[in-house]
């Protein structure tokens, strides 16, 4: 399977791909070499991080002390990715705008080589920021790359026969996730951001975010290993 990028790539980097256990500096140190290679081809990218465990270890901080609302715990997590995304922006830090988008509308203009992203408001994941800057743009995709390799007929976590398919439209995902949105879920695309991307015709490729092999050769429109929904 292969798919055809133009020169603006939107990826929505999975929190847990960066912060697991620990700050991954391993991986960053990658991610950041992989970039870089692209932007030698005179590619753009915005870059919007997820929160990891950094925002779980928060969240159940708080709700080990009282109890927190799903807003309380967005904004918690919202954080968290601000966090998250400023350290990106300091690794890209000669390439990269200055101003980590944190805030819809708060980028008018993609002039830098990267732009990155964190969480903006309550109610939606990284997937709906990267799926609304894709949107506001006027690019036709954005790149899911976290835990999920693909997008799976059931949840994989629950069942080890679970099958992965490779294309998948919109209606079809959506009656496989949750209808609403709830701070921790795990779909690949949250429904916030698949209704929107549905609503926009866009379309959300699915990837393992450290398999960086993998994600060379999507860029590169030669075969990967994924999802296409949309």
């Amino acid at each position: 399977m292969r798919y055809a990028f133009g020169k603006r790539v939107v990826i929505a980097l999975g929190g847990s791909i960066v912060y697991g256990e620990t700050i991954d500096t391993v991986f960053i140190r990658r991610i950041e070499k992989f970039i870089r290679k692209f932007l030698r081809k005179k590619l753009k990218f915005v870059i919007v991080v997820g929160g990891g465990r950094l925002a779980r270890v928060f969240q159940n901080a708080a709700s080990a002390i009282s109890r927190v609302t799903d807003e309380d715990k967005d904004w918690i997590g919202i954080h968290s990715t601000r966090l998250n995304a400023q350290l990106l922006r300091t690794v890209f830090r000669d390439a990269a705008n200055p101003v980590v988008y944190d805030a819809r509308k708060k980028i008018r203009a993609l002039t830098y080589p990267v732009t990155i992203a964190s969480g903006w408001r309550p109610g939606w994941s990284t997937d709906y920021v990267a799926a609304a800057i894709a949107a506001d743009f006027s690019i036709p995709e954005f790149v899911v790359a976290g835990k999920p390799a693909y997008v799976y007929d059931t949840d994989p976590s629950d069942h080890r026969h679970a099958k992965p398919i490779e294309k998948i439209s919109w209606p079809q995902y959506r009656k496989l996730i949750p209808s609403k949105w709830k701070p921790g879920s795990h779909a690949p695309v949250d429904p916030v951001a698949a209704r929107l991307s549905h609503r926009r015709k866009m379309r959300a490729i699915i990837i393992h975010g450290k398999d960086l092999k993998n994600f060379e050769n999507l860029l590169n429109g030669k075969d990967f290993r994924g999802t296409i929904v949309g």
